[in-house]
């Protein structure tokens, strides 16, 4: 008989143990295993005579066919319960014994959700009017999500001044690999805290994209599930350099660079990247994400108080970034936005104080409702990016922009430049081509064929100095390098380099019209700009071209808007046409068959054979062969003697799997890569990433648990930890109570046997006297009973109470003092542990 005591204990442990382990375990079983429910399906070769005798012999129901060929058949049994842990084994074994059933099943219920939209829990996604539909239209971000997309899979690093990676809302996301920080070259992008907070900007700006949702925090990212990074690279000395490596950071790793920020908007300033920066985004564009094109997200600026123009912005006037303008939530144009011909589309922010702002995260753990300015217009372009690129990601960088330029509506923002262009597409200077819409812009990437390669034409037009007069328009008729191999019939990007003197700079207002009548303001008057300089090979570039014929008459107009004794020179004005030689008005959104397409067809009616130029690819015509596949042609039947030679085939055929795209089937015939693959264009191969030669790259053990996840795992291990270490002390101490003289029991008692095992636990457990010989090395001795075998074994086992606060030792009487915890014989320091 075990005595009161100890059976009370007992039970209690037993108790314990399972109120933990019974739940979880029950659950975790209910949670995997399969649920039998009372119908089968059954295959019998002889069709519905034979389904009916299996029923009626042992005892289902037939319910019919579960095909119409009349094999498969649906059986139910009354007599057997609806949900069951097991199968039933009885009607397994009578089935399994019929020589006339083929095959059969017992049919298991199957968890099914619906994929309908989910709004996040977030408890400030009610706030995000921007794309919880509380305005019409707003950014359309729900339909995308519907579909079950939020951006798994893509990388965005925000270039700014830190991000706060240990956020509530973004630990869950954050990509070590993606951040970096530049002012003190460490792989930790911590903001560095003021009493102003001033360094929060990239912490905000992370939010919009990423900030996890349905997690009882904040609100939702736009990319909910995109990884997250960030570049401290504005909180010290910005150079060249670290604008080029910030740019540079990791480029077959991100997938998407946002950046709100630039030179000061204050009405006067010209500048742009330098020479590092301007090969950093040459690079990012043409080697980035396996020769895809790194896609870099700018805000087009907030110097519209003192009337700036973003084309006097370098980096947004880019042909490399997309630039993001701004929108308040009654469609009004924001007191700070910036007009210019560059900026390619527009999402939300705010305008005056009473606006309603964007939601997103803060410094300190925080949230905050009043992040705005095109810093938080750009990010949320971002984080739609992020959206198109899981549908597709084998987007291009061009790809990209041909897209938001389709995906960009009007809407109900006001302005009073809108205007149609050559292709009829609406453009202003304020809003681009209009507000993004995520929904259009997912579901043309899905089924968008890449575009044809870049060309490139320049086109001299003046190189000789001439007078600027007060009003001047400066012709030239161009053919876009037609005849050669950089013809161009639909533009993209449309830049004019200028070197001019001008006596008051921002007097000068210059605009481009195109051979289609599109008239695109390069730069408007600017009052605080008074300087005397002028422009040298300052490049203007315009967006407001898309997809027009380049061929025919352009002009150049300089005229000025100020003071009336304004002199000036023009020495040097070059147009530089960016396009492809497709007609892209003429193209379809994705491969589509025709019925008009078709030359020749089988007894199915599926196509064989294409009209020129046409391509067939299983049984589709398409006007080009899609990635993975390149064009061919090939001969199927030869001309012989009294048989005419057939018409050769235009088929797409597959390329080698390294490639992307290619010219031929071999692996040495790719033209671009998949990534993290990189093109080997000499060889024509592609190959892994090189690793990058500059600074040290971030890794994956730069990666730092951050309090948050910390103080989860602490918990965790409180929670299940504590009754657990609990439980497994009185089973070891038990033994001892049982087979201590206090209690009349043995030591031989088989409970003794399963405490053994954490002899550990003995320290804690009923003292013994103190054998002779430890007095001198442990004062505090406190020992157990007997060791296993008694005194034959001629130790004892006991805890000794030692200062270890004192400095670490290697050696010497602190040594010896450990020593004395565990087994030992009398008056040693030495045994099994």
């Amino acid at each position: 008989m075990l005595p009161a005591r100890t059976a009370l204990w007992l039970r209690l442990t037993l108790v314990l143990g399972l109120a933990l382990v019974g739940p979880v375990t029950v659950g975790w079983a209910l949670a995997r295993a399969p649920i039998y429910v009372s119908s089968w399906a059954v295959r019998v070769s002889q069709g519905y005579q034979e389904a009916e005798r299996l029923a009626r012999k042992f005892g289902f129901v037939n319910l019919g066919q579960i095909f119409p060929d009349g094999q498969y058949f649906h059986l139910r049994h009354r007599g057997v319960v609806q949900h069951s842990l097991t199968p039933h084994w009885g009607h397994r074994l009578r089935l399994k014994k019929d020589p006339k059933v083929q095959w059969f099943q017992q049919q298991t219920l199957r968890r099914r959700v619906k994929r309908s939209l989910v709004v996040p829990t977030d408890p400030w996604f009610s706030k995000q009017w921007y794309m919880n539909n509380q305005v019409q239209p707003d950014l359309n971000i729900l339909q995308v999500w519907s579909q079950g997309l939020s951006g798994q899979g893509i990388v965005v690093s925000v270039l700014d001044d830190g991000i706060e990676k240990d956020h509530p809302d973004l630990w869950a996301n954050y990509d070590p690999l993606a951040s970096y920080d530049f002012n003190d070259y460490d792989p930790d992008p911590q903001p560095r805290y003021t009493p102003s907070d001033e360094n929060r900007h990239g912490t905000r700006c992370a939010g919009e994209v990423a900030a996890k949702a349905n997690n009882r925090f904040c609100g939702a990212g736009v990319a909910y599930n995109a990884r997250i990074g960030g570049v401290r690279m504005l909180d010290g000395t910005i150079t060249d350099v670290i604008e080029a490596q910030s740019l540079s950071l990791q480029p077959q790793h991100i997938h998407i660079y946002s950046a709100s920020w630039g030179p000061e908007d204050d009405g006067r300033t010209v500048e742009g990247p330098g020479i590092l920066t301007r090969e950093a985004f040459r690079r990012g564009v043409t080697k980035g994400r396996g020769g895809l094109g790194t896609l870099f997200i700018w805000a087009s600026g907030n110097g519209g108080l003192h009337y700036d123009n973003c084309n006097c912005d370098g980096y947004t006037n880019s042909i490399h970034t997309l630039s993001v303008g701004s929108t308040t939530q009654q469609g009004h144009l924001p007191w700070y936005s910036e007009a210019c011909a560059s900026t390619l589309t527009t999402t939300y922010s705010s305008g005056v104080a009473t606006d309603p702002q964007i939601v997103t995260t803060d410094l300190h753990h925080r949230c905050t409702d009043k992040h705005t300015g095109t810093s938080a217009s750009a990010p949320l372009a971002a984080g739609m990016i992020a959206l198109a690129l899981e549908a597709n990601p084998f987007l291009t960088w061009r790809d990209m922009q041909h897209l938001v330029v389709r995906a960009s509506r009007p809407a109900q923002l006001q302005a009073e430049d809108w205007r149609t262009n050559g292709v009829g597409r609406q453009v202003s200077h304020h809003y681009g081509y209009g507000l993004l819409d995520a929904g259009l812009l997912v579901d043309m990437a899905r089924s968008w064929l890449p575009t044809q390669p870049q060309k490139k034409c320049v086109i001299p037009i003046v190189h000789t100095p001439t007078p600027i007069l007060p009003l001047m328009h400066v012709r030239k008729n161009v053919s876009a390098c037609a005849g050669h191999a950089n013809y161009i019939r639909s533009l993209e990007h449309v830049q004019v380099q200028l070197s001019l003197s001008y006596s008051r700079r921002g007097d000068l207002e210059i605009s481009l019209t195109s051979p289609m009548g599109t008239r695109s303001t390069l730069v408007a008057i600017r009052p605080f700009d008074i300087s005397g300089q002028g422009y040298d090979n300052w490049i203007f570039m315009s967006t407001h071209f898309w997809d027009e014929d380049p061929r025919g008459l352009w002009t150049l107009g300089l005229e000025n808007k100020g003071y009336y004794f304004n002199t000036g020179t023009l020495y040097r004005y070059t147009l530089l046409l960016y396009g492809t030689a497709e007609d892209m008005t003429a193209r379809p959104t994705g491969p589509q068959v025709t019925s008009s397409a078709c030359v020749q067809r089988d007894t199915e009616g599926l196509c064989q054979e294409c009209h020129s130029p046409a391509y067939i690819l299983g049984h589709l015509c398409l006007a080009y062969c899609p990635p993975r596949y390149f064009n061919h042609t090939q001969q199927t039947v030869t001309a012989g003697p009294g048989r005419p030679a057939t018409p050769a085939l235009r088929v797409c055929s597959s390329c080698h799997s390294s490639c992307y795209t290619c010219r031929g089937s071999s692996p040495l015939d790719c033209t671009s890569c998949l990534p993290p693959s990189t093109l080997d264009e000499q060889r024509g191969s592609c190959s892994g990433p090189a690793p990058d030669k500059g600074h040290p790259p971030p890794t994956a053990t730069a990666h730092r648990r951050s309090p948050a996840q910390a103080m989860v795992l602490a918990l965790i291990a409180v929670a299940f930890g504590s009754p657990l270490l609990c439980s497994m002390l009185l089973v070891g101490c038990l033994p001892l109570w049982v087979g201590s003289p206090s209690t009349g029991g043995h030591s031989s008692h088989p409970l003794l046997w399963a405490g053994t095992w954490l002899r550990l636990s003995r320290n804690w457990c009923v003292p013994q006297p103190r054998p002779h010989g430890t007095a001198d090395h442990c004062p505090d001795w406190h020992p157990s009973e007997p060791a296993l075998g008694g005194q034959a074994r001629g130790g004892y086992m006991g805890s000794c109470n030692l200062d270890l606060a004192g400095p670490s030792e290697r050696g010497g009487e602190r040594e010896r003092e450990r020593s004395l915890v565990g087994w030992g014989g009398v008056g040693r320091a030495g045994g099994w542990w």
